[in-house]
């Protein structure tokens, strides 16, 4: 791994967390506030989930692209 790629990575993430904010202020607000609702061990559960679909999505990505 290069460290371009980690760079990279690193930028698309905060182009991606920055989409929602900037396109639509008040359900990213209103999205905040539900998020206070949610009990620590569902937050942990859906943050285990989503790594590993981005990691699941990376191993295919990286596969497919080693020609």
């Amino acid at each position: 791994m290069d460290w371009n790629d980690l760079f990279a990575a690193i930028a698309l993430m905060l182009i991606f967390e920055g989409i929602l904010p900037f396109l639509n202020p008040d359900r990213y607000r209103r999205m905040l506030e539900m998020m206070e609702q949610i009990s620590n061990s569902q937050l942990r559960t859906m943050g285990l989930i989503v790594m590993t679909i981005g990691a699941v999505l990376l191993t295919f990505v990286r596969s497919g692209s080693t020609t």
